[in-house]
């Protein structure tokens, strides 16, 4: 059995028997929610313990290996380029598509002030993002030790970017030693990543089983249908990805979505990027992409490059105006769509940072700031389906930016 087959048959199992468990709810078992979900944790948390140094290895061996700045920053300049490109595409794409189905709902008002009521929107205010001056300031740190502690990538990638091109500016011998170090870093935390995807099957059930119980089968009309818009509108542009793999990089589709599966899953169970950021370089190099082009393109994906973010953010705002009866008139729409792509190239490392970099757009535009808490309560699903759509985003950029190699 393959590790792609595994780790369905681990998500298979999660959902079945979550939603099992929630069915018949017996006081037996009351607790087995509690002591399955240590085990999915540890599992993320054994992942995420080799990011960091992965990470840095992988971008100074990228970048110090090749001898010179101008491949380097090229390709980081062509990265970029591509990034913007894509969330320009994703961002145009909800402005004409979510507003017809989202119309199509039949909101009851009785029903939005109930969902209000028990919707969590204390402090959902703007004064919960960090200032754009302190974000800007902190891309350079004062201590990169410490931001590697505090998982502050961004600012980290920054520097060891830095650091990797003045690797090239000593002297050869000096940066041999030091990128044959780096070198055997990378080699290490592949194993150790070979080792922890065997467990895969395991972590995946952990993820889902408690999420699964907790939700059971109960339908919330409005909500409910939102979900399924948000996730279709998602899933579709993700479809969009694998034929403009196999157009621009010349990769079969069927050979992308075999590579992809892995970590597109450990993307939608973990809710992170980051976590899924080992088993998208696995995804690269199944799909031939030289660690040349993964070892820059990557880290600054999962550090920037947010390709779903705007599908499911806009559709989330235009949602809330509907839920509150406010017509939306088209430049306001295009403004949502473009100030909530532009925003998800800056959004904050804390929970639901997607969504509340969407505060100033609520309030420029007088929309009520407390239907970011109604977001916020169905944010767990949509989510998943964001993170697996990014996951795959970030892959077909690597695999776009490496097509001469194809």
């Amino acid at each position: 059995m393959s590790a792609s087959t595994r780790i369905l048959v681990g998500l298979a199992l999660g959902l079945i028997g979550g939603i099992a468990y929630s069915i018949l709810d017996s006081d037996a078992t009351s607790s087995l929610p509690a002591i399955i979900e240590p085990l999915g944790t540890l599992w993320v948390n054994a992942i995420r313990m080799t990011v960091i140094p992965l990470l840095m290895a992988l971008m100074i061996t990228a970048i110090a290996g090749q001898g010179t700045t101008g491949v380097a920053a090229q390709l980081g300049g062509k990265t970029i380029a591509l990034f913007v490109a894509m969330i320009c595409a994703s961002s145009l794409y909800t402005l004409m598509v979510a507003p017809p189905l989202l119309a199509l709902l039949n909101i009851d008002p009785e029903a939005s002030r109930s969902l209000l009521e028990s919707s969590s929107t204390e402090n959902i205010n703007a004064s919960e993002l960090p200032p754009f001056r302190d974000w800007l300031v902190a891309l350079v740190p004062n201590n990169p030790i410490r931001a590697a502690a505090d998982n502050a990538v961004l600012s980290l990638m920054i520097f060891t970017g830095l650091f990797s091109m003045a690797l090239l500016k000593i002297e050869e011998a000096h940066r041999n030693s030091l990128v044959s170090f780096f070198a055997a870093i990378k080699e290490a935390m592949f194993v150790l990543i070979a080792w922890i995807m065997i467990l895969a099957p395991i972590g995946i059930f952990a993820l889902v089983f408690p999420l699964a119980a907790t939700l059971g089968v109960s339908a919330i009309s409005v909500l409910g249908s939102f979900i399924l818009i948000a996730a279709g509108l998602i899933t579709l542009m993700t479809l969009f990805l694998y034929p403009l793999a196999a157009l621009v990089a010349g990769i079969p589709m069927r050979k992308l979505a075999r590579a992809l599966a892995p970590a597109q899953i450990i993307g939608f169970s973990t809710r992170s990027s980051l976590a899924a950021l080992p088993a998208s370089f696995v995804a690269t190099e199944a799909l031939g992409i030289s660690s040349k082009v993964s070892g820059v393109v990557l880290p600054i994906a999962v550090t920037l490059f947010k390709f779903a973010s705007p599908i499911g953010r806009t559709a989330g705002t235009y949602f809330i105006a509907s839920l509150y009866g406010i017509d939306l008139a088209v430049y306001e729409m295009f403004t949502i769509a473009a100030a909530i792509g532009l925003f998800s190239f800056y959004s904050p490392g804390i929970p639901s940072g997607g969504l509340l970099i969407m505060a100033p757009v609520y309030i420029s535009l007088g929309l009520p700031v407390q239907g970011i808490g109604i977001l916020i309560a169905i944010d767990l699903i949509v989510d998943m389906f964001i993170t697996a759509a990014n996951v795959s985003a970030n892959v077909t950029a690597a695999a776009i930016l490496s097509r001469h190699e194809h």
